[in-house]
């Protein structure tokens, strides 16, 4: 089936990525929606990366446009989504990618520097891109928000400000899809388990000085459908459904994208 999207202007924030030899989940997003048709609104805190993006969707024949915004900040939400409308002439999807972790620990130890910095970012980075695109959404009867948390929202874990975060992001989107269900706006979590993504692999590599390769193959052994991390096409594939009318019922979900890990461990 092609053309799942055809015709649809996608916003995906978080469209860039961390370097690293494989694909990362929002360029894997933005590559795959245009593949089925829709004009990719590429966003990134980094312009560099967004462009890079656009330009492998150009190359395969797509449309899309990068642009420059930080997701924590309002007004560049509003920028985004108004250059959007400029571009394009409308906003169909909005697809949150945007997060961080690091420097988190359990609840006796967490700093108070990193619950501020993960739980700022983290939810900001979904609830203002949804405040900024809601008013044009509701104006054209309707649209699709998808926002990225981690199956860390549902799973035991001793990193607890992004725990707190991810339950936050998927909190929110409950919500948000109630709140707008009348508007004909649907909003949907994706919950991402152990992933090979540049984010992931390069690091948390770094972050413990272990190498990748053994890194791979202890988060491998945590997977319990074949014993192997999913990719960003996993992520990507969830996102096109639920941004596609073949989820046209389906609002306020959180679906698991985790290999089994949730099942497992939830």
């Amino acid at each position: 089936m092609a053309g799942r999207l055809e015709g649809k202007v996608a916003v995906v924030v978080g469209a860039g990525q961390t370097p690293g030899d494989t694909i990362g989940n929002g360029r894997a997003t933005a590559v795959l929606f245009a593949r089925e048709g829709a004009k990719v609104f590429a966003v990134d805190c980094d312009l560099g990366a967004a462009q890079e993006t656009v330009a492998q969707i150009e190359a395969e024949g797509g449309i899309a446009c990068a642009h420059r915004a930080d997701a924590t900040l309002e007004a560049d939400c509003r920028a985004m989504v108004d250059a959007c409308e400029k571009h394009f002439g409308r906003i169909d999807v909005l697809h949150n990618n945007v997060g961080i972790g690091g420097g988190d620990a359990g609840p006796a130890s967490v700093s108070v520097e990193a619950w501020e910095r993960i739980i700022d970012v983290n939810l900001k980075s979904v609830a203002l891109p949804c405040k900024a695109v809601l008013p044009v959404m509701r104006r054209q009867g309707g649209g699709v928000i998808t926002n990225i948390s981690s199956i860390a929202a549902i799973c035991s874990t001793n990193i607890i400000a992004y725990k707190t975060s991810k339950a936050g992001v998927n909190a929110y989107t409950q919500s948000l899809a109630l709140g707008n269900a009348r508007h004909g706006i649907r909003a949907n979590v994706i919950m991402p388990g152990l992933m090979d993504t540049p984010m992931a692999i390069e690091g948390i590599s770094k972050a413990r000085g272990i190498e990748k390769g053994a890194l791979r193959a202890q988060r491998d052994a945590q997977v319990p459908l074949g014993a192997k991390m999913g990719s960003a096409w996993d992520i990507a594939h969830a996102a096109l459904f639920l941004a596609s009318d073949e989820a046209r019922f389906i609002t306020g979900v959180a679906l698991p994208v985790d290999g089994g890990q949730s099942a497992r461990v939830g």
